[in-house]
This record gives structure tokens, sequence and C-alpha cells, in this order.
């Protein structure tokens, strides 16, 4: 007899040398997941956590020391090397910050003898003087472009424009002058708001041809009744007014034939403690700042109340009253508060976040600018021009901003909304996450709503009743769908499901109801056919009954949907659905769900069909012996010894659908709002990385949130997967003993 060639007894090398290499690299394997997985959440991490970080301010950049006399007015270049002053006599005067030299490169006066002074907004940086003959000089300071070779200097520019006559040429002035004036410059159009000494004030409207000469177009003189003003306000488009008296505020609208009243504010909401020491506009002119007297700081716009718009107190934001005075951002929606004792502050409004507070200088500035990029904070104190360079790039972002309503400028209320472009410059970001997160949830939970019933149940049929060769093709074929692109899918959802349900939205709503419906009278036919006839069909085959009556009860249903609909709904369920207020939209929750739930469907019913099946056969059959039916066994072993695996299923079904992107891309009509209304569509945190990410500003507000919406589905990813673990285990521990 041949010996042996193994033995259990003796160590095998070769054996133990395969057994330490696989365990090796399987071991191996498990690190490199874990540590990917780490990885990829650090990475997302550093690219989210400065969207989080306070502004930096790097101040004493640059101190220059120039001699001005009564300036009232500063400016700063984007790249914080040059800045022009502007004197009370109309002197105007360029300072290279860079150079050692103690005068001026280049100045002009604009104007002789001025006695009012008047700027626009800071993004436009328009100035204007009136002179005792009522002269009205504008002009616009241009810094000379950028230099190669260090040291050389070019020429600045001042686009000047004069009024062709006095502003109170043929008006009866009765011997009173300008005290104060404000203007607008938008295209060719200049509107001039001006008081004068007897308390009155006139408006005054030029255009200019196609030359660049302005002419009179017309004058209004505005009523009486309004007396001294403190301030005059004047949006850059020239359409509103606004006049101040302590603390009420007159609101004039233009119109055809002028500006009209068209309401009066008390902006110290009937509080002493709360006077009004000046207001300013934010930038875009939509909304007004107001400073108290007790240093509150308040923000107001309009908002449409009963189809017509008024003022509106909006936020408060508590400063000390310390404060001097605030300096708005020259384009986004913040401003800067200086006080006393030299300390600054950076607030924002739309996220009301405080980014800055610190003891930047030693005292109060006499003037302050901010250049147009935003990066750059010119001071004046005591004849010395100082530059402070600030990183603020993400003001907007705050946890209130992202997951908190906000009341956002000319919005009837506070909402939730996601909007990250616009057709302006004025944009006010809008980056609250709450409505894509919502529409990730609700695609998913529409689409899980139709697969785990159709998979769950279609898994236990397979698994239990179905005979072996019928399984065999039916399991295979449904595996195969997993093959099927989602981009495909998506598709068919998109161009030609959805278009089928707007056309025959009855027969899709009719189908839920009456599919159902056929199978359970199908089943009670066959329970009450005689046993000769129901003998004569295989056990395991009776799926088969059911398609002739699936596909005839569809045909039908979409063959007389417009009678059905002609009977229920007076012909038109889109009108009877908008009575109840139930909007359609043609690609939908509904359509998400079919087509989502299609493409989830195999994952579900693989998995769950494989835990039924594998079920051991003596657990099942000892049921069986002990006098149980075929749907006790079911129901109390089998299903609650396949359990983890169920439970795996629908899991790994909801992290497949909380991430899908190309099918809710395409299907969803990706309108960011907040409805369960299953008609209407959504927005979901991968479709809006999939659209938006190419687009954004690579290390923008915009780019970096995208990336918060990535970790936030990679969380809940992993946050479903360690449930389900959990569940699962268990589960198993539970159920182990049957």
């Amino acid at each position: 007899m041949a010996s042996a060639q193994f033995s259990l007894k003796e160590r095998d090398k070769k054996r133990w040398l395969k057994d330490r290499l696989v365990r090796f690299s399987v071991t191996c394997g498990g690190v490199s997941v874990l540590a990917a997985l780490v990885l990829i959440f650090v990475y997302l991490a550093m690219v989210i956590l400065p969207v989080f970080s306070d502004t930096g301010l790097e101040t004493a950049q640059v101190v220059k020391t120039v001699g001005v006399e009564e300036p009232i007015a500063l400016s700063v270049d984007e790249y914080g090397q040059h800045a022009f002053t502007i004197e009370k006599s109309g002197l105007v005067q360029f300072w290279d910050l860079d150079s050692q030299k103690k005068h001026s490169y280049f100045e002009r006066s604009v104007v002789t003898n001025p006695i009012a002074f008047s700027r626009n907004t800071p993004s436009e940086n328009w100035f204007a003087f009136a002179d005792g003959a009522s002269n009205m000089t504008f002009f616009y300071p241009e810094y000379s472009a950028p230099v190669l070779q260090k040291g050389t200097e070019t020429e600045p520019k001042i686009e000047q424009i004069t009024l062709p006559e006095p502003f109170l040429h043929d008006e009866p002035a009765n011997g009173a002058v300008i005290e104060q004036f404000a203007f607008s410059k938008s295209g060719r159009d200049i509107t001039v708001i001006a008081q004068l000494t007897d308390q009155r004030a006139l408006v005054k409207w030029y255009q200019s041809d196609l030359a660049g000469a302005y002419t009179f177009k017309k004058s209004q003189w505005l009523s009486d009744k309004l007396g001294l003003q403190q301030q005059l306000l004047i949006t850059p488009d020239g359409q509103t007014l606004y006049l101040r008296s302590q603390s009420d505020l007159v609101i004039l609208k233009r119109s055809d034939v002028g500006f009209d009243v068209r309401e009066v504010i008390d902006l110290s909401l009937n509080d002493a403690k709360h006077a009004v020491k000046s207001i300013d506009l934010l930038s875009g002119a939509y909304s007004l700042l107001v400073t108290h007297q007790d240093g509150q700081v308040s923000q107001w716009f309009d908002v449409l109340k009963d189809e017509q718009r008024s003022l509106t107190h909006i936020r408060d934001f508590q400063l000390a009253e310390e404060v001097q005075f605030i300096l708005p951002d020259t384009y986004r929606k913040g401003f800067y508060s200086f006080y006393k004792n030299g300390t600054l502050q950076s607030h924002y409004t739309t996220s009301e976040k405080l980014s800055l507070f610190e003891r930047a200088f030693d005292k109060s500035p006499t003037l302050a600018a901010m250049s147009a990029n935003e990066l750059h904070l010119a001071t004046l104190i005591d004849n010395k021009i100082s530059v402070a360079k600030v990183d603020n790039e993400y003001p907007q972002i705050s946890f209130s901003s992202l997951w908190q309503k906000v009341w956002y400028e000319s919005y009837p209320e506070p909402q939730y909304v996601w909007q990250s472009t616009s057709a302006n410059d004025d944009f006010e970001e809008k980056f609250s996450l709450v409505p894509i997160t919502f529409g990730t949830i609700k695609a998913a939970l529409f689409a899980m709503m139709f697969a785990v019933p159709v998979a769950v149940l279609g898994a236990i049929y397979t698994a239990y009743f179905m005979s072996p060769r019928m399984r065999r093709v039916v399991k295979p074929s449904i595996e195969l769908m997993e093959a099927l692109p989602t981009v495909i899918i998506g598709f068919l959802a998109g161009l030609w499901f959805a278009p089928i349900v707007e056309t025959h939205l009855t027969a899709v709503f009719s189908l839920m109801v009456l599919l159902p419906l056929s199978t359970l009278l199908t089943g009670l036919a066959w329970f009450c056919l005689p046993k000769v006839v129901t003998s004569r069909f295989s056990n395991g085959w009776h799926a088969l009954i059911l398609i002739p009556v699936l596909i005839v009860t569809v045909v039908a249903v979409f063959a007389g949907g417009s009678s059905i609909e002609a009977l229920l709904f007076d012909g038109d369920i889109r009108t009877f659905l908008a009575s109840y207020g139930v909007d359609f939209d043609q690609r939908n929750a509904l359509v998400v769900g079919f087509a989502m739930g299609f493409a989830v469907i195999p994952t579900i019913f693989t998995i769950a069909e494989d835990a039924i099946f594998s079920v051991p056969k003596h657990l099942s059959d000892g049921s069986l012996a002990l006098g149980a039916t075929a749907w006790q066994t079911l129901i109390y072993v089998v299903l609650l010894t396949a359990s983890p695996g169920i439970f795996s299923a629908i899991m790994m079904g909801l992290g497949r659908a909380v991430g899908e992107t190309m099918i809710v891309l395409m299907a969803t009509g990706n309108t960011p709002i907040l409805d369960w209304n299953i008609l209407e569509g959504m927005r979901t945190l991968s479709a809006t990385i999939a659209v938006e990410l190419p687009e954004s500003e690579v290390g923008g507000s915009h780019f970096r949130l995208l990336f918060l919406a990535a970790l936030l589905l990679f969380i809940f990813t992993f946050a479903v997967n360690s449930v389900a673990e959990w569940v699962r285990q268990r589960l198993r521990d539970k159920y182990r003993a049957l």
C-alpha cells in the first residue's frame, strides 16, 4: 500500500507560508481601506475648515506720512500701493505708498471755493463738489495702470463732469444756497437732490448725449413739510431717495412725474435709547444700515407685504456706544466698525457673523477706505495713511447661514435658500444646505418606498416559493439589471418616462391601486378554483399566472385613463390638484422614485434573496415536521434567521439611493425646494456637486461648500453602514439559536 503524501500530524511548511501570506494580504487590504477612508475624511476636512476661520488682519503693512488739510475722503487701490485723498478745498492728491517721498506725485484742484461735498457708493467711487454759485462738478479719480519697473510712476486720470448750468439756475432760490446734496450716476443719467439753507429740497435730472455733453431734463421741488434733513441718500440707480431727520426716515420712490413719498419710518422703533446717529447704504444699495446712539447697528430693507413694499427692520448687531463710524464693504454684504480706542470689528449681515474683533489702531481713524477687491484696508490717522492686509474670504459662511432660516434681501420672510449664481454683481450669496440635504432624503425615501417592498417580497418568493428551475432564470435576470448604467436609467426617466407620467398622470396613479388589487383578486380566484384545476399547475410556477394579468391591467388602465380622469377629476387632474394647492412638475419625486427604485431593486433583491436562501434547510424542515405551516415557518423561522441579511440589503440600497447622481440629475428638475409633494422636484447633494463643482471658483466659498456637501454624503453613508452593521450583529446574536 502506497504511503500517504499528506498528514495532518506533520507540519506543512508550504501550507504554513501560504496561510501567513494570505493572512498578511487580507490584513493589509483591510487596513488600506480604513486608511483610505480616513484620508478621504482628512482631505475633505482640510478643504472645508478655512470657511469657518476668522478674519486675518495684518496691520501697518504700509505707513505713509502725508500732508493733507481737512481731508474728507480716502481711497486705496487693489494692490495697496497707491491712494488718493480729497480735501475740503477741492484738492485731490495721489500718493505712492511704497515711496519714501513725502509729497504727492499727482494733484489737481477740481473746484474752487466749494461749500458742499458728496460721494456715491464706494463700489462706483464718484465724487462731487458744489460751490457758492451752485455749480456742481462730478469727478472720478482713476489710478494709473500697474507698471513693470519699480519706482516708475504713471500719471493717474481724473474724469470730470461739469453741469451745463448752475444747479439753482432759473430756480426761485430766494438767496438760499446749497447746504448738502446727494447724487446718483447711472449710465447716461445723473440725478441730484440738494437741500438749501432755507430747508427746501430740490431734485434735478440730467442726461448726456452721445458726445458726452449733459443737458437738463427736468426738476422737482419737494414738499416744504419735510423740514430740515440731517442726511440725504440716493440709490445708485436713482430710483429711491432717503431723507433722514433725527430718527425719522422719509422714503421717496421715483415715478414718471418725479419722486413721491412712499412711507415715513421711525428708525428708533419708538425707543429714545435707539436714536439714530447715521445711515449708510449696504453694498448693492438694497439694504440700509442704521447706526444708533447706543452703538447698535440695524439692517433694514424692502419687504413685500400685501402687494406693497415697505422698509422693514430685519436684524440687529450689538456694538458698543463708543463706535465712531462704520464702513460698508465694497461689494459684499458686510461692514467694518471703528471705535474711539482703535478697536476694529467686522460683521457680515447675512450670516450675522462677527469675524473680526481686534485692537488694530491706537485711536479711531479720521477716514477709512476699503480697496475694490476688499484685500486692503486704508486708514488715515494724524496725517498718516496706514494700509492693513485683510484676509476675509468667507465671511458669508456660518452655522446659522448653512442650517437656519436666513432673511435675504427683498425676501418676504426668512427662508432656506440655495442659490449659487446670479445675473448681477450685487448678488447676496445664499448657501443653505437644508434644501439640498432635504432633497437627498426625499429622493432616497421615495425610491426606497418603491424598491423595498418589491425587492424584499420578490426575494422572499424567489428564495422560498419559486421552483429551482424558474429561480435559475429569474435571479440572474434581476442581477443583470445591476449592470445597467445609471446614466441610461436617468436618461430614460427624464426624457421618456417623465413625459408619459405627465400625459397619463391619472393612469399612473390608478396603477398604484389597481396593480396590487389585481394581484390579490387573481390570488383569490386561484384559491376558489377546484383542486382538480389548481393541482395541474406545479408548485413554484404560480408567478407566471400574474404576468398576463399585470400586462392586461396596465394596458386597460392606460386605455381607459381619460375616462377615469373624466369620472373622478372632471377631465383634468392637474387642475383638480392645483385647486388644493398641489403643484406639478414634469420631473418630480414620483419619476425619481420609480427610476431610482428600479436601480436599487437589484442590490436589495440579490442580498436579501441570498440571505433567505442560505437559511439552513434543517431549520425549515424541523419547523414543518413539528406541524407548522409553510407560512408560519417562513415568518417565524426563515425571516427571523435571515433578518440580518435582509436588513443589510435594505441599508445597502439606502446607501446606493443617497449617493446616486445621474438619475437624480436627469429626473428631478434640480429645484432646491422644501416640499414633500411627490409631484414636485428636488435637488440632491450629489446632483449639486456634479453640476456646480466644474463651474465653481477653486478655493472660493462655493467650491468649499460643495466639498462640505461631499463630506455630508460621506458621513451619512458611513453612519448608515455603521448602524446597519451594529443592527445586523444584534440580529445575528439574537436569532443564532434558531
